[in-house]
């Protein structure tokens, strides 16, 4: 296993400032960011512009990497691939096969997004609509020799408060995105924290999904029991104060997610992949400093574990 970070912490940086300070820290791979240049997602930024990319912009990008010796671990594109409204439907879909087509010019082998939610629906009925939207984008990767993978958050809130925005954050909704979708190239940039946050240990499910387990993220949560019990399992659901509810994201290492657990858990399985952090911890983002700071604090604890 080897480290490496989400590029989306830093977008203003530009790409190869990241990669150099990257390589210059001890980080092994990136997970590159690839939003259209004009979104409004939070978290989201645009290294590379997918939809204009060449081959010559590609082999260009690729050899500043391999000369500061990363590697790209995925193309990263997360939004609703399934949208309600049919029109931004096909704009996320086109940009994701963007994504496609940009991983395989640059040698990349997965391509990371959401499955997302039509809203109107119930998470049920939503997966015939899942079958036909990612039947056809995961063969067209697999066409490509490239991987989609699946990160297992709920976004919830993320179109209706209270209500999970996809349809792929817990083990009885993986199972029955696997059975729609079989590919062996499908399967998920698993992310410990959103488990952990939904009462959900993530350690068992590691062999329970050994062979769908294609990407790892390294990120961090805690829960506060006495906040829990103040708000429940629903959360804090008025905007009086500046209390976020009952958890928050963490750098690894000052959380309470057993990311050891989970290293021990992937060794059993012989995952040899990336675990790459994914920079949430609101506590380390203030500035440009502040973001580096929560990386590096990040790569001293997981380099720690994989040791």
């Amino acid at each position: 296993m080897y480290l490496g970070f989400l590029t989306a912490c830093l977008p203003t940086v530009p790409l190869r400032e990241k990669a150099e300070w990257a390589a210059a820290k001890g980080y092994k791979a990136l997970e590159i960011a690839c939003w259209p240049r004009l979104n409004d997602r939070d978290y989201a930024s645009s290294d590379i512009d997918v939809a204009k990319l060449t081959q010559t912009e590609a082999d260009e990008i690729r050899a500043m990497v391999d000369q500061l010796g990363l590697t790209i671990s995925s193309l990263a594109y997360y939004d609703n691939n399934l949208d309600c409204d049919l029109v931004k439907r096909a704009f996320v879909n086109n940009h994701t096969r963007q994504c496609i087509k940009a991983a395989k010019m640059l040698g990349v082998p997965a391509v990371g997004t959401f499955v997302g939610r039509n809203i109107n629906k119930t998470i049920a009925d939503n997966f015939d609509e899942f079958t036909e939207v990612f039947g056809a984008i995961v063969n067209e990767a697999e066409a490509a020799g490239v991987q989609i993978i699946i990160e297992n958050c709920p976004m919830e809130g993320w179109q209706v408060p209270l209500q999970p925005g996809t349809i792929s954050f817990s083990p009885e909704l993986w199972d029955e995105m696997f059975r729609r979708v079989p590919n062996k190239n499908f399967g998920l940039n698993f992310d410990p924290s959103h488990l952990f946050y939904q009462l959900i240990d993530p350690l068992p499910l590691i062999s329970q999904f050994k062979d769908r387990i294609l990407h790892v993220h390294a990120k961090d949560a805690e829960l506060f029991p006495e906040k829990l019990s103040y708000y429940g399992i629903f959360n804090k659901l008025l905007p009086s104060t500046q209390d976020a509810g009952f958890w928050r994201f963490r750098m690894p290492g000052l959380g309470q997610v057993d990311l050891a657990g989970m290293i021990a858990e992937l060794k059993k399985i012989g995952y040899e992949g990336v675990v790459s952090i994914e920079h949430e911890d609101p506590l380390y983002e203030a500035s440009t400093a502040k973001i580096y700071e929560g990386l590096e604090l990040g790569l001293s604890y997981m380099s720690k574990l994989l040791s």
